[in-house]
Formats: C-alpha cells, sequence, structure tokens
C-alpha cells in the first residue's frame, strides 16, 4: 500500500523560499499509526526521493489531528530560474508513492 492509498490528505507547499513541507492527514488513528510504523517511513528513507540528506528530512508529528508534517530542503530557492514549481504544490509526488 503507498501513502496515496491509505493519507486522506497528501500536499505539499512551500515554507520559506529554501524549504517545503508534505502534508499527511488521515481520517483514523489506525492509519496514521500504520504510516508512522512502515520501516519506509524514516528520514534514511525519504531523503533519496528528494535528493537530500536524512540529516535535512524532519518528521513533525501531531496525532492529535492525526498529521505527519515532513520538512524538507528545496533543491532550489523558490522563484530562482531554475525552479521548475514555484510554490512548492507539486513536490508530494516521491512521498506520496512510497510502500508502507
Amino acid at each position: 500500500m503507498k501513502i496515496y492509498d491509505i493519507a486522506f490528505v497528501c500536499r505539499s507547499k512551500n515554507a520559506g523560499p529554501f524549504q517545503l513541507t508534505v502534508d499527511l492527514m488521515f481520517k483514523e488513528k489506525s492509519e496514521y499509526d500504520k504510516v508512522l510504523s512502515s520501516p519506509n517511513f524514516t528520514p534514511e528513507k525519504i531523503a533519496p526521493l528528494y535528493r537530500t540528506t536524512p540529516d535535512k528530512v524532519q518528521i513533525k508529528l501531531f496525532e492529535r489531528i492525526l498529521t505527519v508534517k515532513v520538512v524538507l530542503p528545496r533543491l532550489t530557492g523558490s522563484g530562482s530560474p531554475d525552479d521548475t514549481d514555484v510554490y512548492g504544490s507539486q513536490q508530494h509526488f516521491p512521498l506520496g508513492d512510497l510502500e508502507v
């Protein structure tokens, strides 16, 4: 099962010009727990998907609202000439495709 199959919401957005967040929201606690307990849902497994290192991947948990924020560095600053996604809104795809 992929994160896209289990998360109610999987979206990305800028978190300033040099970072982005991927928000994962779940309807059920069991779904939230399944993702968090997956051996694939770690900074070590997520980092290569975004061409970064595990120490730059932050996983922030909000259990009360069954939400996870994954904070990652952007490859290029938002709005730079090499930027292909100024708003960071298309960056959730690699994480959403992760098997859990």
